[in-house]
């Protein structure tokens, strides 16, 4: 019998192991337009914190002692759908369970061709698509320009940053270690990064934007957006991607004491869900794919084994414990 995570109880702050449990699952019983899959790969995700809450948000709440859901990548092990067949590569958002039934009209076949396919859950799937469109849809950073991302390791911050410097900018990212601020210029091309946790935002920013910031890419938040917010050059522009800083607050963080700066400054501060912009889909494709091939744009992964480990995995992001995107390997290709 198959495997799968269901969440058991909606957490206050920090969530614990003890929020989730794995149990065995019927073996799937599909019925005519469904397609039996091996999951190969799943994704974990910050704002998956989100959904542990009960409340309205632009992602659906996990159910209680209901399996937990969200991207993965498998193969098709049988099909009773015309365009699907066995050994194809899909696309889903049926995460956090082992084999699954699904019509196929829920699922997206994928280039089997192409040599990894972890790659349609990080630089190639949503944690991809939200830089890109971020970065040059939102922000539309030009050569020359000063971009600032925090959280520039993780899997969002790491593409973003890169995508920046392909495009001509100076990159200064920040990251929570000594180790991950020396990935980000020995690796990704970072022209400059701080660590911190060790540094304060707002001072190094003063050292290593001196001549300020234009695009300023925010997947942390609290300290991260008032530092930017400070430094920020006149027209600048603010993309509000995330604020992990904040996901397991119990109770809501009062917002930036100098958020009046967008009022002189003239910025535009903007934020965005991804899956708004999915007409993006195939040009986001092809430029990544040909960033990935020319070697511009390198692919960071933290991987960890077995469906068991998920919830430590998930767990990690809000430790750090991750550079680039965080992936769970269910089983090889």
């Amino acid at each position: 019998m198959p495997r799968e995570i269901h969440l058991v109880n909606r957490p206050e702050g920090v969530p614990q192991p003890s929020d989730f449990a794995l149990v065995r699952a019927p073996d799937p019983d599909p019925g005519e337009g469904d397609v039996v899959v091996a999951n190969l790969w799943m994704s974990v995700d910050p704002y998956m914190r989100g959904r542990m809450r009960d409340a309205q948000s632009y992602a659906a709440p996990w159910q209680l002692n209901h399996v937990c859901d969200g991207r993965a990548v498998g193969r098709v092990l049988d099909s009773r759908h015309p365009g699907f067949a066995p050994g194809d590569l899909v696309r889903s958002l049926f995460g956090w369970r082992e084999i699954f039934a699904a019509p196929g009209d829920a699922l997206e076949k994928l280039d089997a061709a192409y040599p990894h396919a972890q790659h349609y859950l990080s630089a190639l799937g949503g944690t991809g698509l939200t830089a890109y469109i971020g970065l040059l849809d939102l922000c539309d950073p030009q050569a020359g320009e000063t971009v600032f991302v925090s959280g520039a390791a993780g899997a969002v911050g790491s593409v973003a940053g890169q995508i920046a410097r392909i495009r001509g900018c100076r990159v200064v990212g920040s990251a929570g270690s000594d180790a991950k601020v020396a990935l980000l210029g020995e690796e990704f091309g970072f022209d400059a990064g701080f660590n911190y946790k060790r540094d304060d935002p707002m001072d190094a920013l003063a050292d290593l934007a001196p001549d300020g910031v234009d695009v300023y890419f925010d997947n942390v938040g609290g300290r991260h957006l008032e530092a930017a917010l400070d430094h920020m050059n006149d027209f600048g522009r603010i993309c509000a991607c995330g604020s992990i800083s904040r996901y397991n607050d119990a109770e809501p963080a009062p917002g930036p004491a100098n958020i009046f700066q967008v009022v002189p400054k003239r910025l535009q501060m903007r934020g965005f869900i991804v899956t708004d912009h999915l007409d993006r889909l195939p040009q986001f494709e092809a430029d990544v794919k040909g960033w990935i091939a020319s070697g511009d744009l390198r692919v960071e992964e933290t991987v960890v084994d077995g469906l068991e480990s998920a919830v430590e995995a998930f767990l990690g992001l809000f430790r750090g414990e991750n550079t680039g995107k965080m992936l769970v390997r269910l089983a090889s290709g």
